[in-house]
Parts: structure tokens; C-alpha cells; sequence
């Protein structure tokens, strides 16, 4: 069975193509269809689509553009373009994006059925890559994930310990390699699992590399990088292998990832120094997210960082609700005031209440009605506590609660980012408005803020446009005395009669009988 998308702002075209399909093909494909470029990536990202026929020439988000966001996510489905248009820059587009076919219409019956069968055999050639490999991964599957994460334990935790073994058994033969530490945001035992496995997904798409298991909320993954050459140029291939993955990492999995690299080794026995390489590359990241190598971190005569400095990361991890980053840092900070105050555990302690003092101010700046007993309490159960452990594990968790109930605020609160997008949105509603132009305007990727508008209002950034500018649209046929075609250019349409089609298809009738309607039931009142 095959899976086939029919996308065409013309319903007398996929009619046309679901007669041939249907007729020529049956029993052998389920078809679907879209009239918009953001009805074909909804129906995408909702359901296993096989083949997908796109007009190139839509309002709104085009066929070429659709087709460059599928092909980021769904690289296997097989795309072919029609167009109205014989031009050579449309076709060579297509091309360098993926397409199988460019048609021109009007479609000749039989090239259609052409076309359709060669797809299918592209489609079985895709799923026979796989097909040979299929049984022997669903038993790695289950074991795999377990040795990895003990080779990463081993390798991180255990000085010195030889890995040779864990190497054979993964057949990696490469000479150099890295490690990568990530820092998940919004990390909970609810969706601990699902993330893990869009994390793994998206990574072994790309590359070989062994993940560990979730150590609160970050993940060590082994990198092993083949090089034919010199070590710089192995380093360079990795550094831009790891960016790509980072940029689809924010895009599958979620944004505001951290992440630190190590430098690239070969020797054994510095497993344990390359992690402590990306942990530090890590903490120097933006508490905002972003991937940080070693080589790029400014190294500083001491290697000491001062407590001034691990005080600030306190905070930014506390103010972005991200108990997990606090809690290592605060175990870091008591470390660094050891070393800074000797055996004057007095100093020690009044730099720590120092440090939950300007936690709990921070708290309530976000937090008007941040409460907590144990803040009251908190320099008695200092003083009366000489075990360093014991003092460290109470301000750890008192930060812990502090950034849990920030994290409450913030999540309560819309997006910044978001915010100012729909602000713009409605700013410019007569303009043409674009993915490009709307993330130019806050400074932020299309591909993020796509990936963000998603998760923060549950729609895609095209659909939620066409919302917003058909409930003005209806507004205005209610409210003003402005024509159809004047209400239509108001709101972003130049072509009155898709203008009337969309708005029939949310509303259930076109927009002169809205005004009719409108006008009779204001005339009665």
C-alpha cells in the first residue's frame, strides 16, 4: 500500500489525478489531499506519506517552499512537481530539492501513470535499503541502548579503563573521536523516554555515535570520526557535522538544547578528560541553548574558575526554571569556596546563605508569591551543620525549588519570541507576510521559530496566519462597509476568489452571503 498526497489549490486538478490514480492503481494506494501548501505539511506531519504530487504555484507558502520544509523532515518521501509553468529555474529548483518529476500541466493521462509506477519502485527501492537490516535492529534495539550507556559510563567515570572491548563490539576502528555532553530543557520522567528516542533517531540518522542514558537532564554521546587525512581536517568535517545535527536536534526534538564538544583525541586513556572538556565547553553555552567546542573556549591561566563566575551560572540556570543545570553548579560552587576558604567552614557557610539569599530575591522578582518555610529557617540550619555534604545537598535543593517554581511562572507565560511574532503578524496583516520575514523581525532562524510557533500554539506558523486573517476578514464584513475585494486586500489576499474559498471553507459560506447575513441580522436588531 502506498500512501499518496495530492496537493493542489485547484480541486478540479486532484479530482483529475484521484480518477487516474484510483482507476489504474486499485486496491494499491490510499490517497489524500491538501489545498494548500499548510495543509500538505499538517498532513505530513500527521500521517506516513509515500509519494506526494505538489503544484508548484499556490498562495501563501508555494510548492517549492513546502517542498524544502518536507525534505528537512521527511527526506525519504518522494515528491513530484507540476506546474503550469515550463521554466527551466522552476524545474532546476525542484530538482536540487529533491523532486523525482516535474510535470507541466495540463498532465497527459498516461505520464501520470508513469510516473505514479515509477515512484512506487522508487519507494520499494527505499524500503528495501532497510528491509535486509530490519529483524537484526529490532534486537540491537534492546541491547544496544544498555551497552552503550555502560561503555559511556565506563569511559566517562572510570580513569584510564580500557575501552578496547566495548570498541570491537561496536566495530568502530575509527582513529579519532569526541565527546558531546547535551543539557535538555524541560526534562521530566514523563517525557524522559520519547525524548530520548527523537534524540537517538535524529542522531544515528546522521552519523555513528553511542549514547548514554539520561544523568538528570543531560546525555553524553561518543562520536567516533572517520578521517582519511590530518587531524585538523577530521576536526573540521565533525564541527560541522555536529552543527547540522544541533540545528535538527532544535528542530525534532525541542529548542534551547545546551552543548559541549570536546577536542578531538585518539588516545584511550583520556576518555575521562575529553568529558570534563565538553562539560566545561558545555558551561560556557548561553543558558538560552547553543553547541560550544572546547577548542573554542578561551582557556585562562588558571584553570579554576572563581566563584564569582559559577555564582552567575547559579543564576541564569535558576532564572530559566532549570533545576537540573543548578544543582551541579551549586555542587561546584561548594567545591571552589573549599578550595578558596581551606578549613574555615564559617566562610563557607556565609557564602552560601549569601548565595540562597540572592536566590530567594531572584525568586520573587519572577514570583510575587514565592513562598517557602525552609528559606526562614535556613541560616539556623547552616549554623548548626558541620558536614559539608549535608550543607551542600540543602542548598542544592533549595535552589532546585526555587528554579521548579520559576519554571511554574514561566511556563504559565507566553513565549517572548512568540509574542512579538504575533504582534508583527497582526501589524502587517495586509503585507505579505512570510516564515523568513517574520523570524528577520525577531532575530531568529525560520527553521527555529517554525519549530517554536509549533510548540507554543499547537498550529504551524502558516495555518495560524490564515486563522488570524479570516477571523479579521469576518470582522470586517461585520463591522465596515468596505467591499468583499477591499476586505480581502485588508487582510492579505490580492486574489479575491481564493480569498472567497477560504473563507467558505472555514466559515461554511462565501463572504457575500456572510455580509448578507450579517447586515439582515443587524437590521433586525
Amino acid at each position: 500500500m502506498y500512501n499518496i498526497l495530492l496537493t493542489d489549490d485547484e480541486q478540479i486538478m486532484i479530482d483529475s489525478l484521484s480518477f487516474i490514480i484510483d482507476k489504474n492503481f486499485p486496491g494499491q494506494v490510499k490517497l489524500f489531499s491538501a489545498l494548500s501548501g499548510s495543509d500538505a505539511l499538517s498532513i505530513v506531519e500527521d500521517s506516513r506519506i509515500d509519494i506526494i504530487f505538489m503544484d508548484i504555484n499556490m498562495p501563501e507558502l508555494n510548492g517549492l517552499e513546502t517542498l524544502k520544509y518536507i525534505t528537512q523532515s521527511k527526506p525519504d518521501i518522494v515528491t513530484v512537481i507540476l506546474s503550469a509553468f515550463d521554466r527551466f529555474q522552476y524545474a532546476q529548483e525542484a530538482v536540487n530539492l529533491g523532486a523525482y518529476k516535474y510535470l507541466t500541466k495540463p498532465v497527459n493521462r498516461n505520464v501520470v501513470i508513469e510516473t505514479v509506477r515509477g515512484a512506487m519502485e522508487l519507494v520499494d527501492r527505499k524500503r528495501g535499503k532497510f528491509s535486509s537490516e530490519v529483524e537484526l535492529h529490532k534486537k540491537l534495539d534492546f541491547v544496544s541502548p544498555m551497552v552503550e550507556s555502560d561503555f559511556i559510563y565506563s569511559a566517562v567515570f572510570s580513569r584510564n579503563r580500557d575501552i578496547t572491548d566495548y570498541l570491537k563490539y561496536f566495530n568502530i576502528t575509527d582513529s579519532f573521536w569526541c565527546f558531546c555532553c547535551m543539557e535538555i530543557p524541560h526534562l521530566d520522567m514523563k517525557n524522559q523516554y520519547s525524548l530520548y528516542m527523537k534524540i537517538r533517531d535524529t542522531l544515528t540518522s546522521r552519523c555513528r555515535c553511542l549514547i548514554g542514558s539520561f544523568m538528570q537532564n543531560r546525555l553524553v554521546v561518543f562520536f567516533p570520526v572517520p578521517a582519511d587525512g590530518e587531524k585538523d581536517a577530521a576536526a573540521c568535517h565533525i564541527h560541522e557535522q555536529l552543527k547540522i545535527l544541533y540545528t535538527l536536534l532544535s528542530i525534532n526534538v525541542c529548542s534551547g538544547i545546551r552543548a559541549g564538544v570536546s577536542l578531538l583525541e585518539s588516545d584511550q586513556t583520556r576518555t575521562s578528560a575529553a568529558y570534563s572538556d565538553a562539560l566545561e565547553a558545555l558551561n560556557s553555552t548561553s543558558a538560552a541553548g547553543g553547541i560550544i567546542f572546547a577548542s573554542d573556549v578561551e582557556k585562562t591561566v588558571s584553570a579554576k574558575k572563581s566563584a564569582g563566575e559559577v555564582v552567575d551560572k547559579i543564576f541564569n540556570r535558576i532564572r530559566i526554571g532549570d533545576a537540573g543545570g543548578a544543582s551541579p553548579l551549586v555542587s561546584e560552587y561548594c567545591t571552589v569556596l573549599q578550595q578558596q576558604y581551606g578549613n574555615d567552614l564559617n566562610k563557607v557557610k556565609n557564602a552560601l546563605f549569601e548565595l540562597l539569599v540572592n536566590v530567594r530575591n531572584l525568586t520573587t522578582e519572577i514570583d510575587a508569591v514565592y513562598q517557602n518555610v525552609e528559606y526562614n529557617n535556613a541560616f539556623a540550619v547552616l549554623s548548626g551543620e558541620n558536614d559539608m555534604q549535608n550543607i551542600e545537598q540543602f542548598v542544592q535543593k533549595r535552589c532546585s525549588e526555587c528554579a521548579a517554581d520559576i519554571l511554574k511562572v514561566l511556563a504559565s507565560k507566553e513565549n517572548p519570541i512568540i509574542e512579538e511574532v504575533c504582534l508583527y503578524i497582526d501589524k502587517n496583516m495586509s503585507k505579505d507576510i512570510s516564515l523568513e520575514s517574520a523570524a528577520a523581525a525577531v532575530h531568529v532562524s525560520p527553521f527555529y521559530l517554525s519549530k517554536l510557533f509549533k510548540e507554543e500554539k499547537g498550529e504551524n506558523f502558516v495555518a495560524y496566519i490564515t486563522d488570524m486573517r479570516l477571523d479579521k476578514a469576518r470582522d470586517l464584513l461585520k463591522e465596515s462597509r468596505a467591499s468583499v475585494k477591499e476586505v480581502s486586500i485588508a487582510v492579505g489576499y490580492n486574489d479575491q476568489n481564493y480569498f472567497s474559498r477560504i473563507f467558505r471553507s472555514k466559515f461554511g459560506m462565501p463572504p457575500t452571503e456572510f455580509r448578507d447575513i450579517s447586515a439582515g441580522g443587524n437590521k433586525e436588531a
